[in-house]
């Protein structure tokens, strides 16, 4: 079956005009009814089996409780939530916020999340009465159409309108420029070249940026339970999220014992002769990332750059050499490929942790195994990022988890720093317009010494 984009559009259009003015009760109704379907374990089983089935990427036993916990998320985050109608009312300044749903909004997938990315979206989208058409990567398009089907089931269940989602079967450059075109507002979870695109369709937009996560480690750390944590976070799902460890950056006297614990968990230093070939095997015409690479272990990965490794090597290491294009060791490798940082004073490494960010991987987030809170406020004070986890796993935490406060989300915001309109974990907040219906007040205009006393006591009225 040929997709009719436009036809398409105009179907979301009447759904969403069906959905536009409903109360609260019955969108939750909604949200609670899709949300249980994708969260089935028979549900999260087929649907991911069949996305690592397309791809060849990740770890299907990993992507199960991703789905799950990504729709379970979704759902905890948005409860008692207020979308519809009357939201918010500051009395004393005379003013109501209304809530109003955008449209029809495109919805831009990864192969990498090629399930869990439109499930917590769609979630959020079905919760502020919007209408979603998806489009998948092609490599994972069976996947995504899938996981859609089973929200049109959802949603047919308790009689409200299936095409509130709808997904391209046969997705293609030219038709997500013309589904961006035609939709009222746009998400998309992807790198750098498809982010270009979505700007150039001429539509609001969420994007997102490269991940290229440095966790730095300093000599106050616990290093086991620091390297268990990275090395977690490092193969979880064959290293498919951005939020994902890039590198480790090491306080120079803990440098050898640190190294020794990420070696007792899984992890193997490449020597100067391995690490070229493996640089070889990853960027083989020297600049753009092989697509052999990303999501695959680190068996796969050895074999392809001809390496032998330790039985029992679940990620691979390399020194860091120079910060640039010039060693891409040092960007963002969705792989479980390691590199590794030695630094001895704090502030140059967070100098440092700087220009590998304006290389790769501005306004993502970071990470920190520290017991000194100094560290981690002088980080929170000058990293350019938008998250910063402390002691915990990155890529298990960074998106939302059951163990700290980040907002669950499949989709990360990184701010101006990465030309990004947010740098927020994108979630139902961010698809809502709003009205404000202000009443009037007694006037009262402050005066000088109201508005300006401080300076006027300290530096005069001249």
């Amino acid at each position: 079956m040929s997709d009719d984009v436009r036809e398409m559009v105009e179907r979301a259009r009447g759904a969403f005009r069906i959905v536009e003015h409903w109360e609260q009760d019955r969108v939750d109704e909604m949200v609670q009814a899709v949300g249980w379907m994708w969260q089935k374990e028979e549900v999260a089983r087929e649907i991911t089996r069949l996305a690592v089935e397309e791809s060849g990427m990740g770890v299907w036993e990993h992507k199960i409780p991703k789905q799950r916990n990504k729709t379970r998320g979704a759902i905890w985050d948005m409860r008692g939530v207020r979308t519809c109608g009357l939201v918010e009312e500051d009395r004393a300044r005379g003013l109501r916020k209304y809530a109003k749903p955008m449209g029809v909004i495109a919805n831009v997938t990864p192969c990498t999340n090629p399930t869990a990315t439109p499930s917590f979206l769609g979630l959020c989208i079905l919760k502020t009465r919007n209408a979603m058409v998806v489009s998948p990567h092609p490599r994972t398009r069976q996947a995504t159409f899938l996981t859609i089907e089973y929200g049109r089931k959802a949603l047919q269940k308790i009689g409200a309108p299936e095409d509130l989602f709808q997904c391209l079967r046969e997705p293609t450059n030219e038709k997500t420029v013309e589904l961006m075109s035609a939709c009222d507002f746009v998400v998309a979870t992807g790198g750098k070249a498809l982010i270009r695109v979505v700007y150039a369709a001429g539509k609001p937009a969420h994007t997102v940026g490269a991940g290229n996560v440095v966790a730095i480690v300093d000599k106050s750390a616990d290093l086991a339970a620091a390297a268990d944590k990275i090395m977690r976070s490092k193969t979880f799902d064959n290293a498919t999220s951005c939020s994902c460890e890039n590198a480790v950056a090491i306080q120079e006297s803990v440098f050898a014992p640190m190294l020794r614990e990420l070696e007792a968990v899984g992890g193997y230093l490449c020597s100067a002769e391995e690490r070229e070939k493996l640089r070889r095997a990853m960027w083989p015409d020297g600049q753009s990332l092989s697509r052999e690479i990303p999501a695959r272990s680190a068996a796969e990965i050895a074999r392809l750059a001809g390496l032998s490794l330790p039985e029992g090597t679940g990620f691979l290491m390399v020194l860091g050499e120079k910060i640039g294009p010039e060693d891409p060791f040092c960007g963002e490798k969705l792989s479980v490929v390691l590199t590794v940082w030695k630094w001895s004073d704090f502030a140059e490494m967070v100098e440092r942790l700087e220009r590998i960010l304006q290389f790769s991987g501005s306004g993502h987030s970071c990470a920190i195994h520290t017991a000194e809170q100094r560290q981690v406020e002088e980080l929170a004070l000058r990293a350019k990022v938008g998250r910063i986890n402390v002691n915990m796993p990155n890529c298990l935490v960074n998106s939302g988890s059951w163990s700290n406060g980040q907002p669950f989300t499949t989709t990360l915001g990184c701010g101006t720093w990465a030309g990004n309109m947010t740098s927020d974990n994108i979630n139902w907040r961010h698809f809502l317009n709003y009205t404000l219906v202000s009443a009037p007040l007694s006037e009262y205009a402050p005066g000088d010494e109201e508005l300006f006393g401080e300076y006027l006591a300290k530096w005069g009225r001249g």
